[in-house]
């Protein structure tokens, strides 16, 4: 406890998920302790400049009530060269902090794993849920699949409960990444050949997220847990792009090609992730989450209105 609150350990505290979750978390009641890898001079920040196996924790956890799991290796331009990179943080340094967790006490291990662990597309099969067979593809969706086996095994033979989620991609105010790159492209008008797309895929907005922890840090229950979240409305790609257009006060500048020959050519320059990820379904079933009492916070418009507004202060 710290002046009469409970105290939250939030690692990759630094990051787009981590300042938005510190900043919910804040808000709702917690004494938040943000786990950075630079000193900023704030006094409620700890500083762990790697995560690995050997990372000692004891120091950030005195008084923990709760472990929020963000930082993580996520992409390497040479994936190929880098198994070990993602072992080394993803799985060891996630199962060190939560051995280390346990042993100082903590109640609640929280674990932001990814959606990938079921692979990047369901094309032609049922939404994905929670108790599929993994089917993780690239190092990172491994990497995390292999952590959340290990979370498993640990919390069975200690006192701390562990949830893991597993998002999809998460958008919002400050978001990096393919978010941020198609955003940039509706806002000055690049044209997108994607009008033709049939698919359904999930998104999820940090407000969504963020709430979802909160949820379940009030609300514990299984020793060990697994849930998949999202926004309520899973919505094609072109159609995405017309809430974001709509969000950014601009008009989108989508037209079309066979998707077959967006594939191919998508295929052939080597870009077949990003074919997945436009041209693919990514269906999630949320009726697991939802019977937990959870509600998504913002709706799908909501959150793109909220994403494309200046980052809080």
């Amino acid at each position: 406890m710290k002046d009469g609150l409970p105290i939250v350990l939030v690692t990759g505290a630094s990051g787009f998920v981590g300042q938005h979750m510190a900043r919910a978390l804040a808000r709702n009641g917690w004494a938040v302790r943000r786990a950075v890898r630079t000193a900023s001079g704030s006094d409620d920040e700890v500083v762990i400049e790697s995560i690995g196996p050997t990372t000692e924790w004891q120091q950030a956890l005195v008084g923990v009530d709760a472990v929020v799991h963000l930082a993580a290796r996520v992409h390497h331009q040479h994936e190929e060269n880098a198994v070990e990179l993602y072992r080394s943080i993803n799985l060891e340094g996630t199962l060190q902090l939560a051995r280390s967790a346990a042993n100082a006490g903590v109640r609640e291990f929280i674990f932001v794993s990814t959606v990938l662990v079921h692979g990047r597309t369901n094309n032609f099969r049922a939404p994905f849920c929670e108790s599929d067979t993994l089917t993780p593809r690239g190092l990172y969706g491994m990497s995390k699949a292999a952590a959340e086996v290990g979370l498993m095994t640990l919390t069975q033979s200690s006192t701390m409960n562990a949830t893991v989620v597993r998002p999809p991609l998460v958008y919002g105010s400050g978001a990096k990444g393919n978010f941020a790159l198609l955003t940039k492209a509706v806002k000055v008008g690049v044209p997108l050949p994607l009008g033709r797309i049939d698919n359904r895929r999930a998104f999820l907005a940090i407000e969504n997220l963020t709430s979802f922890v909160q949820h379940r840090l009030s609300h514990p229950g299984a020793k060990f847990d697994t849930f998949l979240v999202a926004d309520q409305e899973q919505v094609s790609t072109p159609e995405f792009i017309r809430r974001l257009a709509k969000a950014a006060g601009t008009s989108p500048r989508l037209f079309s090609i066979p998707p077959r020959l967006l594939t191919a050519l998508l295929n052939v320059s080597g870009r077949k992730e990003i074919n997945d990820s436009l041209v693919g379904s990514l269906e999630l079933d949320l009726s697991k989450a939802a019977s937990t009492g959870w509600r998504p916070q913002v709706t799908l418009d909501e959150g793109l209105d909220l994403a494309l507004r200046a980052p809080d202060s």
